[in-house]
């Protein structure tokens, strides 16, 4: 039996419990897998370019709306607000560091060969991934973990700490609102 409340939005203080967050079930999470799997296809399909220009402005988004996102970990995890402010704009020039170097950092290498012809390493996509974030770092743990992967064409679940919902949906619409493609990022809440 499982004893824990779930998501929610805690008073760190008070152990007040100020909003609860459902869970969804089986039959949804196939229904996210499924629609994941098929927006991967497109996504990964668009240039890498084209995914960094979408993936600058996730990062553009973050600075933007630093305050509002301070304000939400502040209350969710007890994170000071000034705190806050600079984990969300660190992850503003994360996003943008991703977009601007990832079609450098993802050009093929060439690696010597003593057989004839040319070897080298491939950074392809390769499918869904699956991140489950802690709650200490509610936006930064996403952003190293988000950036790279969306740019090189990944689509993501993330499961965030059960303490951290409205920071998790503030992502959510931050990636919705930036122009990341139905499905390609979803925020989970799930055991």
């Amino acid at each position: 039996m499982n004893d824990s409340p779930g998501f929610r939005v805690q008073n760190p203080t008070t152990n007040e419990i100020a909003e609860t967050f459902e869970t969804i079930g089986d039959e949804e999470v196939e229904q996210t897998l499924s629609r994941a799997e098929t927006a991967y296809r497109d996504w990964q399909a668009k240039s890498l370019e084209e995914r960094a220009d979408v993936v600058r402005r996730v990062g553009e988004l973050f600075t933007e709306r630093r305050d509002d996102l301070a304000e939400i970990i502040a209350e969710e995890m007890g994170k000071p607000v000034n705190e806050g402010r600079e984990e969300a704009e660190y992850c503003g020039e994360i996003f943008g560091y991703f977009a601007d170097n990832g079609p450098r950092f993802a050009a093929d290498q060439e690696i010597p060969t003593e057989s004839e012809g040319k070897a080298y390493i491939q950074r392809l996509p390769i499918g869904v991934l699956l991140g489950i974030m802690p709650w200490n770092f509610p936006y930064y743990q996403v952003a190293r973990f988000a950036a790279p992967n969306l740019v090189l064409g990944n689509a993501i679940l993330l499961k965030h700490a059960e303490i951290c919902p409205r920071s998790a949906r503030a992502i959510q619409q931050i990636m919705d609102d930036a122009g990341i493609p139905d499905g390609v990022y979803n925020n989970v809440f799930i055991t």
